[in-house]
């Protein structure tokens, strides 16, 4: 079975993003991607051009732990995250970095896909992260629950 293309983020999401890390007045950012997702970090990389992106850290949708993922995820100490990637891969990549290192959810800004990684993921896991979805609306991640903020 082939896998669907990779899909860049609508426009509306993609400032939503920018304009959420712009708000944390973030300079310097490290980039988290499923495998699928090079053309969402390539269109926010392109589009936030003010900061420093220290590096961009590729996971795959299953593993058997994301430890060596996780400690690049968090080795340079940015002043936020920025994810992109399907929401069973996150939710494996944030139980660990929750786990394993000092990631905090509450500096990280996701696209849409991830969101939905609040499902699978341990309770508290993603709490306090925030992100857009395809029409650019904010939400923001609670205890186990998606919250739509108002604008």
């Amino acid at each position: 079975m082939s896998q669907p293309e990779p899909v860049p983020p609508t426009a509306a999401e993609l400032a939503t993003v920018v304009d959420l890390i712009r708000a944390r007045r973030a300079r310097t950012i490290v980039i988290g991607q499923g495998r699928d997702a090079a053309p969402v970090a390539e269109a926010f990389t392109a589009a936030w051009p003010e900061g420093e992106v220290l590096a961009v850290v590729e996971w795959p949708e299953e593993a058997a732990s994301w430890l060596r993922q996780a400690r690049r995820f968090t080795a340079h100490e940015p002043d936020a995250w920025v994810v992109a990637g399907g929401p069973r891969g996150w939710a494996g990549m944030s139980r660990r970095l929750r786990r394993d290192t000092a990631w905090e959810p509450s500096r990280t800004v996701g696209f849409a896909a991830t969101a939905r990684a609040v499902a699978m993921a341990p309770p508290g896991t993603l709490e306090g992260m925030r992100g857009a979805d395809p029409d650019g609306n904010v939400w923001r991640i609670g205890r186990n629950v998606i919250v739509l903020e108002q604008s």
